[in-house]
């Protein structure tokens, strides 16, 4: 990745019925290494509008970064509309993307975080509680990465202990006791595969949050917003709807973990992210998830106001095709879509 010189980005706006803003730092623009022609660019028109403002008048150049804008916009379009499966992959995984927490700050009111799964700890990697989505209350699960290095050592980079998935089961029963829908969000690159995780039972837990999200008995909708990494992201995505940001990935394993494991060289991801189909346009078209969510040009990072609205209608609209279900026909629903995955692969 590189930095371009005064690329700054500004902080975000949450939804429109809120006025503070996001809590994201300003900060220097990460380029992906496939977006160095890009950068120039932008570093370019950065350093001509440095100009023009110590300029006294006598020279107008204006023109010039105007030029520059719409070549840079253009090199951007034409640089997103044939992203290879790796290069998605590094815009999903982009630092600046956003993660689980923005998009509450962004969508969710009163939203009050629940912790703990009841049994061992809490674990930071799953964030979730209650809120007011659209005026509807709903429970939110998420995988929270951390948007600096304090918060994603705090988090765990997004992979869940057993924990995580035990409190997504607490939050899933809570869910169907009040009778809420269960909006998640996931972003992780799997579960963690540490040696305490697997002793108190990481894969028990993976199964248990699976089963459940397929026996609940209100709806539920998961959003893949940046990673939906092997079984840590379909524990918490077995759902009636699966959305899927334009730019993020949704595998069984990650192109790395895939690459070691058939070529025994993880050099080859390259190779493994083309192969497996991971991305959302692969997906849509083989029958896993239900709707891509397009991404402004650039990524989610570059408009995050842009994709907080998009993704809120998604899950509008999502919501809304469920309304006035019975719960055995919210199950029925789940049930038969996952069935039929297996059935037409």
């Amino acid at each position: 990745m590189c930095r371009a010189n005064g690329g700054v980005w500004p902080r975000a706006r949450v939804g429109a019925n809120q006025n503070e803003l996001m809590d994201r730092p300003v900060t220097v623009r990460t380029y992906l290494d496939f977006e160095k022609p890009i950068a120039e660019l932008e570093s370019k028109v950065s350093e001509l509008r440095a100009l023009s403002s110590d300029d006294d008048g006598s020279m107008s150049i204006t023109e010039e970064v105007t030029k520059l804008q719409q070549k840079a916009h253009q090199a951007l379009v034409d640089t997103y509309a044939k992203l290879t499966p790796w290069q998605k992959t590094q815009v999903a995984r982009h630092p600046d993307r956003p993660h689980c927490l923005d998009y509450v700050r962004a969508l969710i009111e009163d939203f009050t975080p629940l912790a703990g799964d009841r049994y061992f700890a809490e674990d930071a990697a799953i964030m979730g509680g209650l809120g007011r989505f659209r005026g509807r209350s709903i429970v939110l699960i998420g995988h929270e990465k951390g948007s600096d290095t304090e918060g994603r050592i705090k988090h765990n980079f997004g992979m869940a202990r057993p924990e995580g998935y035990r409190k997504a089961v607490r939050l899933m029963d809570l869910a169907e006791k009040f009778v809420l829908p269960v909006v998640t969000l996931v972003d992780t690159a799997g579960a963690y595969p540490g040696i305490g995780a697997e002793e108190r039972g990481q894969a028990e837990a993976i199964a248990r949050s699976t089963d459940r999200c397929l026996s609940l008995g209100v709806p539920l909708i998961a959003v893949v917003i940046g990673e939906g990494g092997s079984g840590g992201a379909v524990a918490i995505a077995t759902a009636n709807r699966v959305l899927m940001l334009e730019h993020a990935i949704y595998t069984v394993a990650s192109p790395e973990a895939a690459a070691s494991i058939l070529w025994r060289d993880s050099a080859r991801a390259i190779d493994a992210a083309t192969s497996m189909k991971i991305t959302a346009q692969d997906l849509k078209t083989l029958g896993i998830i239900d709707v891509i969510v397009t991404e402004p040009v650039g990524g989610a990072h570059r408009d995050t106001a842009m994709m907080f609205k998009r993704t809120g209608d998604a899950i509008a609209k999502a919501l809304g095709e469920f309304s006035g279900m019975s719960p055995d026909a919210v199950r029925r629903q789940r049930h038969e879509k996952f069935l039929e995955i297996g059935r037409n692969l």
